[in-house]
């Protein structure tokens, strides 16, 4: 958006507008009466005097290809600020060569698989994208990101190595299989498996420095399932959302298995004659994909330090909010559609309230899990009471209809009556109320 339109969209969407404020204005406002506080305070800061200048170039690379999520890994714990900023980094080098279609596989093929190997060299950089890929950038001067790299603990070089090992390979395998002439994904398993090698293994690295740093409980590490959940979901999110872009680009990632219930084509889906039937492909996408989100719950709890809760928890919630924009909404076959910049904030800040400092919020998480409870045993017998209504109505309609007229027009009498009778008892209160308070009637 341009100024201009900026301007005219927050006039009309003032919240979001202070939404946006309430996160970035993090500091306090005193006077010699009162000191405002705004809702937002970062649990930590980065201490930009003591960064070296490859760091620096490392935080300014995270701005341009993290946006938004960049915030969240800018107020993580120190311990593990700069290695997060680093390994995401480096796994955003290899999704640039990956993505980019116009390197053919003999050219992405051993990049992809060595990557791992490019991080103890000094000085190796990647000039292999087209001009127009987004974050060629990054890897034009990736030096800097290497150099942070080899700075870094010993065990979180070999987390991340490892990861970026397996992520490379998943990447190369897949391309090797495009490259032959199936571009797409046919199955559910095929299709959860590519998402496993571009996300899930980002869950797995993230899991271990979160242990690794003493931050997340050590169990995390055994739970697969809950890990590979956290990557999936927000993978998935993203394949949905970038259908359009993706069919432009000539990519497919929607399984077969799914869209073939809807279209013979994957090309169909974009048809207009065909939108009944894309929105119901789409929905079971966006079902695929929640089957994640209790796994992501789960694997929010083991999680013991605010702002690595802050830093998974808030992708989640975009990522829910995404779905749910994404949900049988016909603009998903037209254009890239996202949350806007408002929303994105006000989740940031909702989902980054740290509640475990409240007296009381155990007592209140019992209590609405108390709600829950009810709310699901209630559940059946609504069910049934709802048909028994239905019933009811059914046996007596006949002899609603003969009444019809009648009731109406006495429900009609009926209802008037206590209008006017409200009506005058509002009246009196007003003018009693204004008597007692001594006001003046002024009738001339």
């Amino acid at each position: 958006m341009g100024l201009a339109s900026d301007s005219l969209y927050f006039a009309l969407h003032p919240n979001q507008l202070r939404m946006i404020v309430q996160w970035w204005v993090s500091t306090s406002i005193q006077n010699s009466l009162h000191t405002l506080k705004l809702r937002h305070s970062p649990l930590h800061e980065r201490n930009k005097k003591h960064e070296s200048a490859t760091a620096k170039v490392c935080f300014e690379f995270l701005d341009q290809t993290g946006r938004s999520f960049s915030s969240v890994v800018k107020e993580l714990h120190p311990e593990l600020l700069l290695p997060v900023c680093v390994f995401y980094l480096i796994l955003r080098g290899l999704d640039t060569i990956e993505d980019d279609t116009s390197i053919p596989l003999e050219t992405k093929e051993p990049p992809l698989r060595d990557f791992k190997d490019y991080l103890e060299q000094d000085g190796w950089t990647f000039t292999g994208n087209r001009p127009e890929e987004k974050d060629r950038q990054l890897l034009v001067q990736f030096d800097n990101v290497i150099a942070e790299f080899r700075n870094m603990k010993p065990v979180y070089q070999a987390i991340i190595k490892d990861i970026t090992d397996k992520m490379g390979n998943g990447m190369a395998d897949f391309a090797r299989k495009a490259a032959f002439g199936d571009a797409g994904v046919n199955t559910v398993e095929e299709y959860d498996l590519y998402c496993w090698h571009v996300a899930g293994v980002v869950g797995e690295g993230l899991t271990r420095l979160f242990v690794e740093a003493g931050l997340g409980e050590a169990t995390l590490t055994n739970h697969f399932q809950l890990y590979k959940s956290m990557g999936l979901l927000l993978q998935k999110n993203n394949i949905i959302r970038d259908v359009r872009e993706d069919h432009d680009d000539g990519r497919r990632f929607w399984p077969k298995e799914i869209w073939s219930k809807s279209v013979d084509k994957f090309e169909d889906l974009f048809e207009p004659e065909n939108l009944e039937l894309a929105l119901n492909c789409s929905s079971e996408m966006v079902l695929n994909a929640l089957e994640h989100a209790s796994d992501c719950l789960s694997y929010l709890v083991g999680l013991r330090e605010q702002s690595v809760f802050n830093f998974c928890a808030i992708p989640q919630s975009m990522a829910m909010a995404t779905l749910e924009l994404c949900f049988r909404n016909p603009a998903l076959f037209e254009r890239n559609i996202k949350i806007t910049k408002g929303d994105a904030f006000q989740l940031m800040v909702e989902s980054s309230q740290d509640l475990e400092g409240d007296p009381n919020f155990l007592k209140i998480s019992i209590a609405c899990e108390q709600v829950e409870r009810f709310a699901e045993a209630l559940a059946p017998q609504s069910v049934e009471l709802a048909k028994s209504k239905t019933k009811r109505k059914a046996l007596v309609a006949g002899e609603g209809r003969v009444q019809h007229q009648t009731g109406f027009n006495e429900e009609i009498w009926s209802t008037t009556g206590r209008v006017f009778a409200i009506s005058a008892v509002i009246s009196i209160l007003v003018v009693g109320a204004a008597w007692l308070m001594e006001a003046r009637f002024n009738l001339a």
